[in-house]
Parts: structure tokens; sequence; C-alpha cells
């Protein structure tokens, strides 16, 4: 069974006005004298208005759910002892000015990259699955792309950017793309081309490291899994337990198709960002593109193909009755970006949207 993994990036808000605050340094400093094991639970992200965790690696996803909450509560609590509350949401639905983080190497990129890193004060939620090998995760990257889309499109939960509704159930995907190496991706072929394309980005002198290689499915650096990039921070905790559930069948069935000889896709990476786009845009309330085809289908079409193209490998881990049920109440209920979206028609306030959703992070 594979084990998966999640990180999330929070949103630091007042609790009482919903406006961001730069108070990451002060909450990561509390956190660490507070640790007894030695192990930090949080990192520090590009603005202080942000808080990342990183869960344990998970075989159940029921463990994985309960880590989530529990990480979530942490932040909160920590949060909260310094008068600062938690929100899961993907973009600051109030207007902000980012603060850029000290640290040397974010410093280089506001220098380098100007105001495109002062505005990125985006969240997102990221998906670790365990591989093999680097042959394995490089055949597995090859294959997933053009599902990666619908992923995003079930995260979607950003609809609103300084004080305004953009028009996008996730805005955030589209300021990520501001990055010169966002997005997606050729067909490597195998991990020495891939080595080839990430140095011969290195070499260039855009981007600073490996860590910059912004991919939206890239091999992870420090750990052997495949990191799926695609997703904004989901409001509701389950939301991430079903993209893990999903990413992890995506993984196993590109396993499987590449030992049994499957040639990946042929969709060239104009097509996929036209197919993110569509999946920004909508998010699972319209259409979208279709993995196998690329043309307009409707969401819960292409949400009933992806169940069905990684439905053996989520029937062998015992996780296909459940994320048949998740896939049915995300669409009833709506993702994020829905939410956001009902709760600024209820209340007619952006600060109301804010503090309803740093209660429903927790839930």
């Amino acid at each position: 069974m594979r084990t998966v993994g999640v990180e999330e990036e929070l949103l630091l808000v007042d609790p009482e006005s919903g406006e961001a605050r730069p108070l990451s340094a002060a909450i990561l400093a509390r956190a660490a004298r507070d640790n007894a094991d030695g192990k930090d639970l949080f990192e520090k992200e590009l603005h202080e208005q942000m808080l990342e965790y990183a869960t344990a690696p998970q075989s159940d996803m029921d463990d994985l759910g309960r880590e989530i909450v529990r990480c979530r509560k942490e932040a909160a609590r920590h949060a909260g002892e310094l008068g600062c509350a938690v929100a899961a949401l993907a973009t600051s639905p109030l207007p902000v000015s980012p603060s850029v983080g000290p640290h040397q190497r974010y410093q280089w990129m506001a220098e380098q990259y100007g105001i495109a890193t002062r505005e990125q004060l985006v969240l997102g939620c990221h998906v670790h699955v365990a591989v093999d090998s680097d042959d394995e995760g490089v055949a597995v990257i090859d294959r997933i792309r053009p599902w990666l889309s619908v992923l995003s499109a079930l995260s979607c939960n950003s609809p609103f950017w300084q004080g305004k509704d953009t028009g996008y159930a996730s805005y955030r995907s589209r300021v990520w793309q501001r990055w010169p190496s966002a997005g997606p991706t050729e067909v490597f072929g195998s991990p020495e081309r891939y080595r080839e394309v990430v140095a011969d980005m290195i070499d260039t002198g855009v981007i600073l490291d490996e860590a910059m290689v912004y991919f939206d499915a890239r091999l992870c650096r420090n750990y052997p899994t495949v990191e799926i990039r695609v997703a904004d921070v989901c409001l509701h905790a389950d939301t991430p337990v079903l993209l893990a559930t999903l990413a992890r069948g995506l993984v196993e069935t590109a396993a499987r198709e590449w030992r049994a000889g499957v040639e990946p896709a042929e969709h060239g990476v104009s097509v996929l960002r036209l197919a993110a786009w569509q999946a920004a845009r909508a998010g699972v309330t319209d259409t979208l593109l279709h993995p196998e085809t690329m043309r307009r289908r409707s969401a819960p079409a292409v949400l009933r193909a992806l169940l069905d193209h990684v439905g053996e490998a989520l029937a062998d881990s015992g996780d296909l009755d459940d994320a048949r049920k998740r896939v049915a109440h995300l669409l009833a209920r709506g993702n994020g970006a829905r939410t956001q979206r009902e709760l600024f028609r209820h209340t007619g306030g952006l600060r109301d949207v804010v503090t309803e959703c740093v209660r429903r992070t927790l839930e």
C-alpha cells in the first residue's frame, strides 16, 4: 500500500476583522518552544501571513483525515495564543499587502521576480504519494498529466482577490502560474531526461535551485515520492482526504500502466494549460476538459471518468466506495469557492466570509 502525505498552507488572519496578519515567525517560535520531541510540525513560507504544516505519511485514509484535523487544530492553538486565527483559504478575500519573509532565499526571489513575488500570497495543498524508484516516479508523472486539472477543479477555494470576486473558482492557480517554472510538463520518458531538464532550468540562472522547479507534479528532493502540486488549500478538511485518495489512485494506476507498457497520452503542454485554466475558471460547477479527449464535458461526467480510470487501484486499496461517496458529497455541497460565494451572498461582507471560514477550517 502506497503511503500518502499532505502539506497544507494556512492563512493567518485577525479573528475579528478577517484581515491577514504577518505573524508566522512568532507562531513558529512559539511552536518550537512547545515542541517536546524536537520534530517541527510547522514550516516558514514565502510570506509572513502564511503557515505551512506537513502530515506524517499515512497508509489509511481515515488516519490521514484525523492527522489533517489534528494539524489544523494545532496551528489554530498556536495562532490563538498570539491573538490570531488560521483559515484554510487559498487567497485572502480581503485586501492585503503581503510581507515577504526575511530569509535570504525569499529576498532573492523578491529581487528576481519583483511584483510577482510580492503578490504570491496564495496557499496550496500538496499531496505526496510514495513511489518505488525514480524510474517509476517519472513514469507516473508522464501518465498522470491529463488528470491533474480534475484534482485542481475539486479543490478550488479562491474566488476572491483583493476584495473583489475574480470570476474564477481558483484564482490562486492563475497567480501561481506567474512563476516562470510553474505548470504542466511535456512527457519526460526517463529519469535521465527529467534530471537533464531540471539541470538546464537551473543553469539558466532564472531559478535558484531544484526547489524552485514548480512543475504540477515532480519528484520530491527529500523523500521517495511524487509530489502533486495543483490544488488550492481546501476549506473543508475532508476534501484533502479525497484529493489524497484520488492522487494515490492515479499514481498506482499510472505505475501499472507503465509496467504493462502503456504509453502516456500525447496531450501537449498547450492543451494541458487550457485544461488547467478551465478547471480554475469553473471548478465543479460547469464544464471541464475531459482528460482523454480534451473536449468539454460536464464536471460530474469528468469526475465519473476519473473514478473509472482509477477504479481498479482504489478497489484494491479498499478506497473505491469511500471515494465515490466523497465525490458525490463534494458535488452536492460544492467546493470552497462555492461555499465562500454563498457566504458572501448571505452575509454581504468579506469579513464575515473569513470569520466563518475560520470556523469551518476546524470542523
